[in-house]
């Protein structure tokens, strides 16, 4: 597992390259800041990118990363346990999250997780953030429906989703009618909420 860690502050970098390269299977490549992750991703092409999402601007960062370094998997650690969040990190492409909450434990399972392509849900009640468990219906949605999902929590109509997705109108009314036949809902007003409420149960989010 080559794993490319970044962070704008140094003393997360430090911990994480102690913590993870103890770890069997486990090849910290490099550790690298904000602005130099994209060139380093795209030259490194690491198994994973473990980003720190804590920056108000992470989402956007998060993009290019995606886009530099397409056969590597993001994920997204120091995650608040926001909805709103958790929705626009997968829709921005991430493979997966860490909540700010967890252990150096819990984020190698759900890196291993990520590279094995399984669904983790976390008990909600328990003292750990992610646990693996059997997930009898995970996440339906693709990418693209994931990005319609927050475009619509945003409060977006359909032309406008178009228009920042350079698709036309008439294809996010079928994916957003789609959405509703998959996720059981009868109104585009819900599918946002169903989306993040299944978001939640999922430390791995789909690769399609």
């Amino acid at each position: 597992m080559r794993i490319l860690v970044v962070s704008d502050v140094r003393i997360v970098l430090e911990g994480l390259h102690s913590v993870l390269a103890q770890q069997n299977g486990v090849d910290i490549i490099s550790t690298v800041d904000m602005r130099h992750a994209t060139h380093c991703s795209a030259q490194l092409h690491p198994d994973i990118v473990l980003f720190d999402a804590v920056r108000l601007d992470s989402i956007g960062l998060v993009k290019d990363l995606v886009a530099s370094s397409p056969h590597s998997k993001v994920v997204a650690f120091g995650v608040k346990e926001i909805d709103a969040q958790i929705l626009a990190l997968a829709a921005a492409g991430t493979a997966g999250c860490v909540c700010d909450s967890a252990a150096s434990d819990d984020m190698l399972r759900v890196l291993r997780q990520v590279l094995c392509e399984e669904l983790p849900c976390p008990p909600q009640t328990a003292a750990l953030p992610y646990s693996p468990c059997t997930m009898p219906h995970p996440m339906p949605l693709s990418r693209r429906e994931l990005q319609i999902a927050h475009l619509l929590e945003n409060g977006l109509t359909n032309k406008q989703i178009a228009r920042q997705l350079g698709i036309v109108a008439a294809t996010v009314k079928n994916h957003v009618h789609n959405m509703c036949e998959k996720l059981k809902v009868h109104r585009r007003g819900e599918v946002a909420a169903r989306t993040r409420a299944i978001l939640r149960t999922c430390a791995v989010f789909p690769a399609n």
